[in-house]
């Protein structure tokens, strides 16, 4: 499976710690996230990331492609409940990820729920329906 991370600022720490404690299972699949996410999570978990653009340079927007040519199978995408509203680029990633069935976590109790859920093989539906080329 391809799994897309995203976190804001104030999150970042948290999807690190999240991947460190859930690298068995990470470990197994196909990791993206924006530059600044995928570097702190590459170094500090030793897990491979392959990394876009940061967020402001359209690292968000490249995932979003992703997601819409079918390529993502899951989003962890960590927000900032305190920040006012959606940031930029969130809004296009969810939507997305309804459109094109992705499931998708936006805080660490359904990061938890996803990734335990994929250990067990109950994201394994978005093989038969997106079979990979």
């Amino acid at each position: 499976m391809n799994i897309a991370l995203v976190a804001r600022d104030m999150k970042k720490e948290l999807m690190v710690q999240f991947c460190i404690a859930y690298k068995g299972i990470l470990s197994r699949h196909t990791l993206y996230a924006t530059a600044t996410t995928g570097k702190l999570v590459a170094e500090a978990s030793g897990l491979p990331v392959n990394k876009f653009l940061s967020a402001l340079q359209g690292g968000e927007q490249q995932i979003g492609a992703r997601i819409a040519y079918n390529e993502i199978d899951l989003l962890i995408m960590f927000r900032d409940p305190i920040s006012a509203g959606l940031q930029e680029g969130e809004g296009s990633l969810l939507r997305l990820c309804d459109l094109h069935n992705v499931p998708v976590a936006t805080n660490v109790a359904t990061a938890e729920v996803l990734i335990h859920g994929l250990a067990r093989g109950d994201i394994d539906w978005r093989d038969i329906v997106n079979p990979k080329k």
